[in-house]
């Protein structure tokens, strides 16, 4: 179902998480392309994982812990985090869960067994920050992984889905742009 990185770098993450935990801090939330593979169960890739987290100071700490190294020298300007054993890197994006628009009593919890937990954004919002982006003319194929979401996610709340989408598009866009054009 998913790829060996992608899993070896959730794992990771539930480690970072738990970091976080103990310390009694709010662990990361798993947003962007990261929740989108998780979601489509890997249909759709990822090259590194978006996370939403308060603390990013103490979660860069945690990061770092894992192994994780900023990349450095020409040509390696990034904000991002890699592990020398992964294909992805960890990036934080923000420090409230899309701009506080997003629900944190809808964020789904993966257990991990041994290494713990990972939160990832609601499908819900997942789509709704997708349909932003599309909205803003600077993604236009942002519109096909909210439509991959929405055919692949189950039990979405349609009404707070749409509300949701309609917020992040200023009113341009909801539910009936989910539909296949076909």
């Amino acid at each position: 179902m998913y790829r060996p990185q992608f899993e070896a770098a959730l794992r990771l993450l539930a480690r970072v998480s738990r970091d976080l935990d103990d310390a009694g801090f709010n662990p990361p939330i798993l947003v962007g392309g990261g929740a989108v593979e998780f979601y489509t169960g890997g249909a759709i890739t990822t090259g590194d994982f978006d996370l939403s987290c308060a603390r990013q100071e103490l979660l860069e700490a945690a990061i770092q812990r894992q192994g994780f190294v900023r990349p450095s020298g020409p040509e390696k300007a990034t904000r991002g985090w890699v592990h020398p054993e992964l294909a992805l890197g960890f990036e934080v994006v923000s420090g409230s869960l899309l701009d506080g628009l997003a629900d944190r009593t809808r964020v789904r919890v993966l257990e991990l067994g041994a290494d713990g937990s990972v939160a990832v954004i609601a499908p819900e919002d997942m789509i709704a920050d997708r349909m932003g982006q599309y909205a803003s003319g600077s993604a236009p194929e942002m519109l096909e992984q909210a439509r991959a979401l929405f055919s692949l996610c189950e039990g979405l709340d349609l009404q707070y889905m749409d509300k949701r989408i309609r917020e992040e598009t200023a009113g341009d866009h909801g539910l009936q742009d989910l539909a296949d054009p076909d």
